[in-house]
């Protein structure tokens, strides 16, 4: 799982049809101080997440999984990336 932060909303008026009916957004990848670290990339959002909110997003075949878990008779969805959660705080670095 990484992090990131949505900075904007992907149109695509024409689709595979595995993805008919997926929201996708633009995210940057950031680092655990909130710093962005390397380029934006466009992912299938499976929580419902809103412009400038922190989640977590993963890639390659796991991110697949969820749009496929939710959509049965799916076998295959071009999917690269996946917003799976939205992050509620971080705490990085901190000491007891």
């Amino acid at each position: 799982m990484y992090l990131g932060r949505v900075i904007g909303t992907v149109w695509a008026t024409r689709r595979h049809q595995a993805l008919e009916g997926g929201r996708m957004v633009l995210v940057q990848p950031i680092d655990d101080t909130k710093e962005p670290v390397g380029q934006p990339l466009a992912a299938l959002d499976t929580v419902g997440s809103g412009a400038g909110e922190i989640v977590l997003y993963v890639t390659a075949y796991e991110a697949a999984m969820p749009w496929l878990e939710s959509h049965p008779g799916l076998e295959v969805a071009g999917v690269d990336a996946s917003v799976i959660g939205i992050v509620d705080r971080v705490d990085a670095g901190a000491s007891t």
